[in-house]
């Protein structure tokens, strides 16, 4: 049990100090030309494990669908979205706003799964949205100034939501690891067009420690982090894991602080608290396992 909370904390740091690590890779790289860099190093991780585990898969017409909007949707916007906003957004405040997942994907599968929402999740959804305008106006009420990049962190949250569900429907007939790999490559050809369309101007780094990153934190984020949770979550309670997952902000906080030389606000620290504290309120009550799709 220890063993697997280790892993699943280690998870947690990985996927918290993404947002320190997109912030460092978009001073080098465009967010277009970073998104399908990632896509193809965490296609090629996923092509080679696949291979390892015999686990393509032919899928039917109306899953090839499905998949084809997921890799639209929840792979190639979701990523791009998240370094177009990291190019101004900060990258405390992102993590918040991507904290706040659970509580939509709950909301998403009251409407179209059909499942319960609880004035539990009601009241955690009100205490973090507050949390929310907390940190983004600084605690200044009176002058909200929302910044563009966050908006399209906001758009992550949502792409982020919309692909849990649609993993979760998908799960029930598809291996998870079949799904993300498929999803990965929808993803990475639908947004090859979208380099010269939407970067202007296009910037790649020529340094090999950059390229290096780069392909590490592709890796080790979407590919090994997502392998070890899923194998992990079996031997853990969901509502504990959970409430895990939801310390990423803090963890973007403290690398922030580390790598960035970001100074931690109370504000931030405040913001926080009820950010997590009402996602974990509205997510508690739910038992089943958590899969984290990367």
């Amino acid at each position: 049990m220890v063993k697997a909370y280790s892993w699943l904390i280690f998870c947690v740091i990985v996927w918290g100090s993404n947002f320190v690590f997109g912030k460092m890779l978009i001073q080098h790289f465009s967010p277009t030309v970073l998104t399908e860099l990632r896509l193809l190093f965490i296609v090629m991780f996923l092509v080679g494990l696949a291979a390892f585990k015999k686990a393509f898969a032919s899928i039917n017409k109306t899953d090839f669908i499905l998949l084809f909007v997921l890799g639209v949707i929840g792979v190639f916007i979701n990523q791009w979205s998240f370094f177009a906003g990291l190019q101004t957004a900060d990258p405390t405040t992102s993590a918040l706003i991507l904290a706040m997942t659970p509580i939509l994907a709950g909301v998403l599968a009251a409407v179209f799964l059909k499942e319960k929402l609880t004035v539990r999740m009601l009241l955690g959804s009100i205490i973090a949205i507050l949390g929310i305008f907390f940190v983004v106006t600084k605690g200044n009420f009176s002058t909200i100034h929302v910044d563009q990049g966050l908006l399209w962190i906001v758009l992550t949250m949502v792409t982020f939501a919309i692909m849990i569900i649609m993993t979760r429907v998908l799960s029930q007939r598809i291996n998870p690891l079949t799904i993300t790999l498929y999803s990965n490559i929808v993803g990475f050809i639908v947004g090859l067009p979208f380099i010269s369309a939407l970067d202007h101007p296009i910037r790649i780094s020529l340094q090999i420690h950059d390229w290096a990153f780069l392909i590490g934190t592709a890796v080790v984020v979407h590919g090994i982090a997502t392998l070890i949770w899923n194998q992990n979550i079996r031997h853990v309670d969901a509502s504990k894991a959970s409430i895990l997952s939801n310390l990423e902000p803090f963890v973007a906080m403290v690398m922030g602080f580390v790598l960035l030389y970001k100074p931690i606000t109370g504000v931030e620290i405040l913001g926080s608290l009820l950010i997590v504290g009402g996602v974990v309120l509205s997510t508690l009550q739910r038992k089943k396992k958590v899969s984290h799709s990367g």
